[in-house]
């Protein structure tokens, strides 16, 4: 009990500092008048270094058995290297400090992924309901900081993510290291080469990317349209919720059918979801009903991708989980914050949720793919 308690609690914090971030940063960097252009620019910058940090980190992981320690390292950094945003308001200062905190903080997730799959052992499905706890870390801090900035300024929130980090990286000392020496008998590029594979990273880039719009204008888009700041705190929260409510059974379903067929359930979903948004966000029931299909676009397709990157990688964990993150959360994650700054700014936000829900439509047929030869070739 005590381990499952020490592995939560990490999951809680972390993503409690993505409750504080995701909604409100756009709104932080809208304060300073910075242009939605630069806003799409400076919330790449958290994704960008996905691309090249978990497997850097991931790899000397790997090769030292050290999983716990690596994550205890890069989140005491990401701690250190926040703490000047705490007076930079400058796009220059920003960018180059969001970079670096970034760089560390974007390593831990993916070696606790691991840390928390190896402690599990034969009992991997159940993943979901250790990982629930990050959810509900999510909700609890999103619900309170909508609250709290209908009445404070919204530049406390550096100095509210700041003290997050600090508990992040206390959670990470009462996590005891279990060295693990891998022996290598596979190249990962021969794991890489696989088919299955291929089509599993190309889905998760394409569904990160698709959620690019979501993920920087949803809250400022919202408030365009009338809802105040706890509102869209809640709504924030109702998607997180069914995302829990998904975590508990998900074990189950995966008795049911394959974690494949479940992701390309997830990407068939978050397709109608972005499409409801880009049409049809002034009808409060299906604001609602969208917010509940977050349950598909990362609940379910998380849990699939982790289980499958998990089965993919036997010999290459660490670095199996990196390249997932880096895929996904980072080229996926920057491309969509990219491409979402531009469209926003020049056409709209029916135009930009409407390109989303393109994106996702073809990571589901190539996972939809990817199944298939999954099934006829199993890894």
């Amino acid at each position: 009990m005590a381990r499952y308690w020490n592995l939560s609690r990490f999951y809680f914090f972390y993503f409690a500092s993505l409750g504080a971030l995701i909604p409100f940063w756009s709104v932080y960097l809208n304060s300073l008048e910075f242009s939605p252009l630069e806003i799409g620019q400076l919330m790449a910058t958290l994704a960008v270094s996905k691309v090249v940090a978990p497997y850097l980190w991931g790899w000397l992981a790997d090769r030292s058995g050290y999983h716990v320690r690596v994550v205890q390292f890069t989140s005491l950094f990401s701690l250190l290297c926040f703490l000047p945003l705490l007076w930079f308001d400058s796009f220059t200062g920003l960018l180059a400090f969001m970079l670096l905190f970034s760089f560390f903080w974007n390593a831990s997730l993916p070696q606790f992924e691991v840390v928390t799959l190896n402690r599990l052992g034969q009992d991997s499905h159940k993943y979901s309901r250790i990982r629930l706890w990050g959810s509900l870390g999510f909700i609890l801090t999103v619900i309170l900081l909508g609250m709290v900035f209908e009445h404070a300024a919204i530049g406390w929130l550096p100095a509210i993510l700041l003290a997050i980090f600090g508990l992040i990286w206390l959670s990470t000392l009462a996590v005891s290291e279990q060295r693990q020496r891998v022996t290598e008998s596979a190249n990962i590029v021969t794991v890489l080469r696989q088919p299955a594979v291929i089509g599993l990273f190309v889905s998760c880039f394409l569904i990160q990317a698709s959620h690019g719009p979501y993920y920087t204008f949803y809250s400022l888009f919202m408030e365009d349209l009338g809802y105040s700041r706890t509102a869209v705190g809640q709504l924030w929260a109702l998607g997180v919720l069914s995302e829990v409510g998904l975590f508990l059974v998900m074990h189950h379903l995966f008795r049911l059918r394959s974690a494949g067929f479940w992701l390309v359930v997830a990407l068939a979903l978050t397709t109608l979801r972005w499409w409801l948004m880009a049409y049809f966000s002034d009808s409060l029931p299906l604001v609602l009903l969208m917010q509940c299909l977050h349950a598909a676009s990362f609940g379910m397709y998380h849990a699939a991708a982790i289980y499958l990157v998990h089965r993919y990688f036997p010999q290459h964990h660490g670095r199996g989980q990196a390249l997932y993150s880096a895929v996904s959360f980072g080229a996926g994650g920057a491309v969509g914050s990219l491409y979402a700054g531009t469209l926003w700014q020049d056409y709209g936000a029916q135009t930009t949720f409407s390109v989303a829900a393109l994106l996702a439509l073809i990571g589901m047929l190539v996972a939809w793919q990817a199944n298939r030869i999954a099934q006829r070739e199993p890894a």
